[in-house]
């Protein structure tokens, strides 16, 4: 058997902000650091940190005053922000720059009048992050029937925005659709998928016509994730998402020559290794790594944690390994 292994892969410049945000916090101000939300979507990351003392909490009721709570990857609303301060609470913010950018976006165009359509997915933390930024103005549009129930006036200000871990195909599919129903509709200066999400799909859509299954690895809340498995699927390729080589089931890989591995933003590389000797282990696999593109991005850690130790720290951590 050989293996394609896809780069870019695994964590991406947000992902790794974040990560190292929590890891210096922890070391920092020492445990219960509490982190509102999942710091990515990953069981493997989110696990380890658990075991290091970090507590995962959905209501900022469940910190204790003055306590120390971090801000996931994904961005959380104001009301949030305001209730952290309302109980005094050390806040580190590890929001990623690029849904940051969203997030001032929707704010631009929802004081300039407009009504924001936001391509997205209900429930996902940065959709909630991103229209608590400005809940009367936004309208979340998931698929095609959502655009067809839309009805405007012509003189209505509208603008699209989406989610950043979105399928591109998908998100362009839904724009083009906006377009021709609203053809004044207004958009983002630059588009809001992220450049990590982009790049992995890319390496999926060329590698994967070479392959005759793919592994996606990543957790199955993770969106960019099952993204990347639904682009090799859509590919006519039989393609798993799996946490780790737990999941595998060998009988996937009857008269399987060429496997595809690549892994989700949210992944870290350990769990791609393990996976790889798995398939070594049992399919004397041999190993080929595949470069889509390069990827150099690096992003500052938050105040809270910034000094020569934890910024050598971030930019130490590549997003391509």
């Amino acid at each position: 058997m050989e293996i394609i292994l896809a780069a870019p892969r695994g964590f991406c410049a947000g992902v790794h902000m974040a990560v190292n945000s929590l890891d210096l916090a922890l070391q920092r101000f020492g445990a219960p650091i509490y982190v509102y939300h999942e710091i990515v979507h990953n069981q493997h990351v989110v696990r380890g940190f658990t075991e290091r003392g970090a507590i995962f909490v959905d209501d900022l009721a469940d910190v204790p005053p003055g306590a120390t709570v971090l801000f996931s990857a994904h961005g959380v609303a104001p009301q949030v922000r305001q209730a952290a301060r309302e109980r005094n609470l050390r806040a580190i913010d590890a929001t990623c720059p690029l849904v940051t950018k969203v997030h001032i976006e929707a704010l631009r165009f929802a004081r300039a009048g407009y009504t924001i359509l936001l391509i997205g997915h209900e429930g996902h933390d940065e959709v909630v992050g991103t229209m608590g930024e400005a809940p009367q103005a936004i309208v979340l549009v998931e698929d095609e029937d959502d655009v067809d129930r839309l009805d405007f006036a012509p003189d209505t200000k509208l603008a699209y925005l989406t989610q950043t871990t979105l399928s591109v195909d998908d998100a362009n599919r839904l724009i083009d659709r906006l377009r021709a129903k609203f053809p004044w509709i207004q958009g983002p200066p630059k588009e809001d998928i992220c450049y990590a999400t982009q790049n992995r799909q890319e390496a999926v859509r060329l590698l994967s016509d070479r392959a005759d299954l793919v592994l996606v690895i990543g957790s199955q809340n993770s969106s960019n994730s099952q993204r990347l498995r639904e682009l090799a699927s859509e590919r006519g390729k039989p393609a798993y998402l799996i946490d780790g080589p737990g999941d595998i089931d060998a009988d996937w890989f009857a008269g399987v020559e060429t496997v595809l591995v690549t892994a989700g933003a949210s992944a870290p590389e350990s769990v791609v290794e393990s996976v790889v000797d798995w398939l070594r282990d049992r399919f004397a696999a041999v190993v080929r790594s595949e470069t889509v593109r390069e990827e150099r991005v690096v992003f500052p850690l938050p105040k809270p944690l910034r000094d020569t130790d934890g910024q050598s720290r971030a930019a130490s951590s590549p997003a391509v390994r």
